[in-house]
């Protein structure tokens, strides 16, 4: 119990700040579509909280563990996750809705086997990289084990299709390598290799030319695949700097598609305007740069890299869904981690923030007991201080 009361309390706070006025907002946003579809106008908002109290749960629970004990199911947890992404694709196994096959029934409920690749994935390099530190700045060792694990679970997911989680997990794939120490011009290389595929892969398939047609003149589909952002942008406008109120947005009235998942940081906009749209930003914002900074003194290497990386996962999710509903980039698929209405998704990322947390706790022990900088804007890079540890021998 001793990790709970250790917690860093901003990053704690951030965290159910979030999740706060994502309850509220799920109701707001999805009550009159539950009312038309389910019959009710609780039936998200039920769910959602029935989810957010399993997902505090397993937060504590996370929490509370040292994440040190997490080393041995490196391995294994890679493997289950490659065995469900499988399974996912199965034809009367995996579960398709809205064109995508991403999940697996498990009696009431479906769960999206790429949230747990997410952890996963993060796992494996943050044990990896630790492992591998001496001889890190060779290809062989340094890139192209992490590119062949990694790059199997891509592929998986790729195929569900889910274009947003790969390339979100193909940079952390890159960041955390970078962080870890590869070398600068190994990642150059991987760097001018990978964008040209993923330019292939992003064009490659109709739906998502579609899309990136609709992203650079919207208004030229506003009757297709430009319907959506356009409706998106006419929240922020109704929104202004104040916003509607709460529970007085008009997107969301059959207008905006999923106003209640991937698009309610619009009606966000719409009734809490500029300022509540801000308000967002800036705890994601706040929520990265403390817990970056927390897990730069954590005990080890492998504590450094796995907080630093599932903390880039939240914020890049984070960033890539605001963009997105922005119209800053094409349309991806992605919730806003603990906002969005999500069902396994909120679970497991909570689990994944109970993680984090642990983290932290650690992190701040050993502050009191060094000469750790306790300043947010001291010390040095992340990159050095990161590897400092591993390199002294820690």
């Amino acid at each position: 119990m001793r990790s709970l009361r250790d917690v860093d309390p901003l990053v704690l706070s951030c965290i159910l700040a979030l999740l706060t006025i994502g309850v509220a907002m799920v109701y707001s946003a999805g009550a009159i579509y539950a009312a038309d579809v389910h019959g009710s106008e609780m039936h998200y908002i039920k769910r959602h909280g029935v989810f957010a109290i399993l997902g505090l749960i397993t937060l504590t629970v996370a929490a509370a563990i040292p994440y040190q004990k997490l080393k041995p199911w490196t391995y294994p947890l890679l493997g289950v996750v490659t065995l469900l992404l499988i399974l996912t694709l199965i034809p009367g196994i995996g579960v398709t809705m809205g064109g995508a096959t991403r999940w697996l029934p498990l009696g009431p409920i479906y769960l999206q086997s790429s949230e747990i690749a997410k952890l996963a994935v993060i796992l494996y390099l943050a044990y990896s990289l630790e492992k591998k530190q001496s001889h890190i700045g060779t290809f062989s060792v340094g890139i192209l084990p992490h590119l062949l694990f990694v790059g199997l679970v891509l592929c998986l997911i790729l195929l569900e299709p889910d274009f947003g989680t790969t390339m979100t997990l193909a940079a952390i794939l890159f960041l955390m390598m970078f962080i870890a120490g590869v070398k600068i011009h190994h990642l150059a290389g991987l760097l001018a290799v990978g964008l040209p595929v993923a330019w292939l892969v992003l064009t490659g398939a109709e739906y998502r030319r579609a899309r990136l047609v609709a992203f650079m003149d919207p208004w030229a589909h506003k009757a297709d695949s430009g319907f959506q952002l356009i409706q998106s942008w006419l929240a922020f406008r109704a929104g202004g700097v104040l916003g509607a109120g709460m529970g007085e947005s008009s997107q969301k009235l059959f207008f905006l598609p999923a106003a209640h998942t991937d698009f309610i940081y619009s009606v966000v906009g719409e009734e809490f305007g500029l300022v509540g749209s801000a308000l967002i930003i800036g705890l994601f914002g706040l929520f990265v740069f403390r817990a970056a900074r927390c897990c730069q003194d954590a005990p080890d290497l492998f504590g450094r890299l796995l907080g630093i990386g599932l903390t880039l996962m939240i914020g890049l999710q984070a960033a890539v869904n605001m963009a997105v509903v922005t119209g800053l980039l094409p349309t991806k698929g992605l919730t806003l981690p603990l906002v969005s209405y999500g069902g396994s998704s909120m679970v497991l990322t909570m689990g994944q923030l109970g993680i984090l947390l642990n983290v932290t706790a650690q992190a701040r022990r050993r502050t009191v007991l060094s000469d750790v900088p306790k300043s947010p804007f001291s010390g040095p890079s992340m990159r050095r201080r990161v590897r400092a540890g591993a390199l002294q021998g820690s």
